[in-house]
């Protein structure tokens, strides 16, 4: 019997240039005695203009400066401070795990949640469930939520001073949604908000892949120059809402299970959207992909600065691939969502098939 379809979103969605001028006026209805969970980043870029908004209201604003991870004992302490002060809305500033430690606080204490993303290196902002680690850094599990953020507010002119990095990593996490989601439609397997894959799904991911090849390296040279234009923009709501509201609804497959696998190495320093880029190239093999639909994703990889090979990612030995494909497999894992279930060697071949294929692009390209 296939599953019941459908769709969920974060309840308002804004962005655009200094829009967190406007941030109380937008979120006025949710509540008075705020909470701003901020990296250290996040505040610096952020507490200014949000602090102007508010001028000439009464409303309570406590902003913390949270550990760096969204971990257990972070989400425990973030709790105790909403308690202790009797805050009634939660704010996530920063980057994705300020974003998913805010989430994971509004859940626990029943509030409301806004997203101020001052970095779009991830898809978190918007989708329903965050990536919860252990206090030592290891991946601990998903956490799903009964409903999206209430409101998520991106400020592209925030965004455009941000390192680049960071616009490059959200474009390498954004690069698998549409290949993973057409993974999950195919064999029926379940959203991450365990339900069947609309049409609107899948229209969302393939607009997301298709904004990524249109616009990627425009808005990667817009950022370099900080300015914001509309390929920034567009690009923007392709690693937030885009991919965030696609991943969601469509499901994922080998590319994130790839990343997870990698955390078990401990100690990694790729960034999240690096490793799915690459694990996204080690799904298309697995799938036996066309060529042609293998080159032009490698070729954008290469286009906008993502990695193809392992060594871009810090990955060089081979008891190091062995791990990761053997902790990618593990029961639970969503790369168990393709249409023939993978085994640790099958995944150890295409991951090793992949890099080489990444090796010999390179050196044509420096040909």
């Amino acid at each position: 019997m296939l599953r019941l379809r459908m769709m969920r979103a974060p309840q308002k969605y804004v962005q655009g240039k200094d829009s967190l001028l406007q941030f109380h006026k937008e979120m006025t209805s949710l509540g008075d005695k705020w909470l701003f969970i901020c990296s250290r980043s996040g505040y610096k870029m952020a507490h200014d203009k949000i602090e102007k908004s508010f001028e000439g209201t009464s409303d309570v604003r406590q902003y913390e400066i949270f550990g760096g991870v969204s971990s257990t004992g972070e989400i425990e302490k973030m709790r105790e401070i909403v308690r202790e002060n009797h805050l009634n809305v939660v704010v996530g500033v920063g980057g994705g795990s300020a974003i998913d430690t805010a989430k994971a606080t509004a859940h626990y204490e029943k509030l409301p949640v806004v997203i101020v993303p001052t970095v779009v290196a991830t898809d978190a902002p918007c989708t329903g469930l965050s990536v919860i680690y252990n206090d030592d850094e290891t991946f601990n599990s998903y956490l799903f939520y009964p409903k999206n953020p209430e409101a998520v507010i991106v400020d592209s002119a925030i965004i455009a001073n941000a390192p680049v990095r960071f616009l490059v990593a959200g474009m390498g996490d954004a690069l698998g949604t549409y290949f993973e989601a057409r993974a999950c439609e195919r064999t029926d397997a379940p959203s991450l908000e365990s339900g069947g894959i609309t049409q609107s799904a899948m229209a969302l991911c393939r607009l997301c892949y298709d904004t990524l090849k249109e616009y990627g390296a425009s808005a990667k040279k817009a950022c370099e120059c900080n300015v914001v234009t509309p390929a920034l923009e567009a690009i923007i709501e392709a690693n937030v809402y885009l991919s965030g509201v696609g991943a969601d609804n469509g499901g994922l497959a080998v590319a994130h299970s790839f990343y997870n696998g990698l955390t078990a190495l401990g100690g990694h320093s790729a960034p999240h959207g690096n490793c799915v880029a690459f694990g996204t190239l080690v799904q298309l093999v697995l799938e036996r992909a066309s060529k042609e639909e293998f080159k032009e994703v490698q070729n954008f990889c290469m286009e906008v600065g993502l990695p193809v090979t392992l060594e871009e990612i810090g990955i060089t030995k081979d008891e190091e691939i062995r791990i990761i494909a053997e902790k990618s497999c593990v029961e639970g894992e969503s790369i168990h969502n393709m249409v023939a279930d993978v085994t640790p060697d099958q995944l150890y071949a295409a991951i090793v098939a992949a890099d080489a294929l990444g090796k010999e692009a390179l050196a044509e390209k420096e040909k």
